[in-house]
């Protein structure tokens, strides 16, 4: 690795001064340039196989361009580029209060599993499960049940999921590859389709956004609804994780990684306490409980409106959507971690398991295990901010948007491009806040120009609705700048280059499935049961046939 890192600056200095000569700096950036720190990013993470220096490098070089254009010499620009990188972007991407409590409670969460673990809890769970999973497709399935039930928010989800099946996943030779693949492959897919989660207030207000600018007589929540039926992408995929799993099947990289996981007679579990007599259930099965059912209370607490719970026009799923769609997750998330640490250092005192300063120094060695997470994500945030700096995504919604299309081309366009900027930016959030106030109105303003009716229009329309979250969430999927991807693999103890690069051809093959036989021929009329039942199928023939064996 250190060689190929060695080489690769070299190879970025050259080309910078070669890009000097040929494309001059003179008046603004050229809009174009903003694709190159993602690109510099993803490249070099592919090169030296390290996240980190890659997505360090990749918000230098964006640095170094804007001070370029900002009438700097390429001397000055570089080294006022170096500083920049780490006074305004790193220090700008942990400035977000929102950043600030991810940070806190991921901390806090380390903490917490190392402590029940440390006190026997997290083996209890261990042996609990392993007596109802006994082999590595059970215990796959069960890590899938897993995700399901935490369907509120991938952050808690890829947490939770990833932290408390990894033990279970070492014992029954499951690869952390595979683990972490079924954890983030499944999050995401249910927290964008799900009716009460997170996800569903910024949903709701891009989507009311891009309809106050038609001036559609509907509501966000009824546009949400229908277009589900055209959610491609994320009901496959989970369509596709359940093949898998109950084939015992596997293809590319994953396969390898699968059968490596088999033939391994070395133990990777993190964790480190053998003494099964003292491990009971109830030591982490509180704590979790705490989290989870802490998160929800937390989520309901500071999303909750007397005028909404009270208004008899709306059902109880509405008024429960509404709630949880204006709550603060960051700060249901920070207070449920905090209180699941503070049951399991109690439990832990009162139980007698360790005395108070091992269950300190417990905590602590916690906590110092995610600093690699928190350094990852900060990275992964700098270049976010970077790229939202140099308009990114404008860019590549320009380059794709500047072609007069058919109105039936559009919900394909919409997924390639919600992509394209998911991969490029790391971000679903970021993708849908950036897409919805700019494809709900063309796509509208197209079909009506065309001169198709409002009837006509309306399925195109939730097609394209649904294809910007389907795209964000398949390009989020392949990203390595992606923060759900980075902690989905550190929380499954996966390399996260190896996580990226496994679940990618998974990725790629249902996005195209879902493209190819989903959004394109519903643009054209098919039914979406049938799309939804034609891509089923087309993906157990795959998994069938190009799949082998473990």
């Amino acid at each position: 690795m250190k060689k190929r890192l060695w080489l690769s600056i070299p190879l970025i200095l050259i080309l910078s001064v070669v890009f000097l000569y040929i494309f001059p700096v003179s008046g603004d950036m050229p809009l174009w340039l903003s694709i190159v720190p993602p690109m510099v990013a993803i490249v070099m993470a592919l090169v030296v196989k390290e996240v980190i220096s890659s997505l360090f490098f990749g918000v230098l070089v964006g640095a170094f361009i804007m001070a370029l254009y900002g009438g700097h010499s390429p001397v000055e620009a570089l080294g006022g580029g170096l500083l920049r990188t780490v006074d305004t972007y790193v220090v700008g991407a942990l400035f977000e209060y929102e950043h600030i409590q991810i940070v806190v409670f991921t901390l806090v969460i380390g903490g917490m599993v190392r402590l029940i673990t440390a006190n026997g809890g997290m083996r209890g769970v261990v042996n609990w499960l392993s007596r109802r999973a006994k082999g590595a497709r059970s215990g796959q399935l069960m890590t899938f049940i897993m995700d399901l039930c935490v369907f509120f928010d991938d952050y808690s989800n890829t947490l939770v999921v990833g932290n408390t099946m990894r033990p279970i996943a070492d014992k029954l030779k499951i690869s952390r590859e595979k683990l972490s693949y079924i954890v983030d492959s499944t999050s995401a897919p249910v927290v964008a389709i799900a009716f009460v989660t997170t996800w569903i207030g910024a949903e709701l207000s891009y989507i009311q956004d891009g309809l106050d600018v038609i001036g559609l007589e509907t509501s966000a929540y009824s546009v949400f609804v229908h277009s589900l039926a055209y959610s491609f992408y994320p009901i496959l995929t989970l369509g596709f994780v359940l093949m898998i799993i109950y084939s015992g099947r596997d293809f590319g990289p994953m396969l390898r990684a699968e059968r490596n996981a088999r033939i391994s007679t070395s133990n990777n579990s993190d964790n480190t306490d053998n003494q099964s007599d003292s491990a009971h259930l109830i030591d982490a099965l509180i704590p979790l409980l705490v989290l989870i059912f802490g998160t929800i209370i937390g989520l309901f607490a500071t999303g909750y409106k007397p005028e909404i719970w009270h208004d008899s026009s709306l059902g109880f799923m509405s008024k429960l959507s509404a709630i949880i769609g204006d709550a603060n997750s960051y700060l249901a998330l920070l207070w449920s971690s905090l209180l699941s640490l503070l049951t399991a250092i109690v439990m832990t005192l009162l139980r007698g398991k360790l005395k108070f300063q091992k269950i300190m120094e417990e905590m602590v060695e916690g906590i110092k295990t995610m600093f690699n997470a928190v350094l990852i994500l900060t990275m992964a945030w700098s270049i976010s901010l970077i790229t939202k700096d140099m308009h990114t995504a404008e860019f590549v919604s320009q380059l794709l948007l500047k072609w007069s299309l058919s109105p039936v081309l559009v919900p394909l366009l919409t997924f390639i491009l919600a992509a394209l900027i998911g991969f490029s930016t790391g971000t679903s959030w970021g993708t849908m806040a950036i897409l919805y106030p700019l494809i709900l109105p063309a796509s509208w303003m197209l079909c009506i120009d065309d001169g198709m009716s409002v009837e006509a229009t309306m399925p195109l329309f939730y097609n394209v609705v649904a294809s910007v979250l389907a795209g964000a969430v398949m390009g989020d999927h392949c990203s390595p700048i992606s923060d759900t991807t980075i902690m989905s693999s550190l929380a499954s103890g996966c390399d996260h280059l190896q996580h990226v690069g496994t679940q990618m051809p998974y990725a790629l093959t249902v996005g195209t499935v879902a493209v190819l036989i989903g959004v394109l021929p519903t643009s054209l009329g098919l039914p979406s049961w049938a799309a939804f039942l034609m891509g089923l199928v087309v993906l157990a023939v795959v998994v069938r046939f190009v799949g082998k064996k473990v």
